[in-house]
């Protein structure tokens, strides 16, 4: 499965990059001693923006087997988007 959509790719390479600034950001955070609270509301933005690469992956996924159909019933799709899901959550 690959990213063929334009579009969501730029989105998707935009989003990482700004998490590798995030990361980078919390790197200098600890490096110079700050207070562990914005430390640690970093790492929830950091997380939060993960989350949202992972769905936006997974609705490309989903929609390309869905779209294509890779051999599988719509079914087996489903449960295996489910599963791909949960192991993310």
């Amino acid at each position: 499965m690959q990213l063929t959509d334009v579009d969501t790719k730029e989105d998707l390479m935009k989003r990482l990059h700004r998490i590798e600034g995030q990361t980078r950001g919390v790197e200098k955070m600890v490096d110079e001693n700050r207070d562990c609270r914005e430390v640690l509301q970093q790492l929830t933005a950091i997380k939060s923006a993960v989350q949202q690469v992972s769905l936006i992956v997974a609705r490309s996924y989903a929609c390309q087997c869905l779209e294509g159909g890779e051999g599988k019933n719509q079914e087996e799709v489903v449960e295996e988007l489910i599963a791909m899901v949960s192991r993310t959550a």
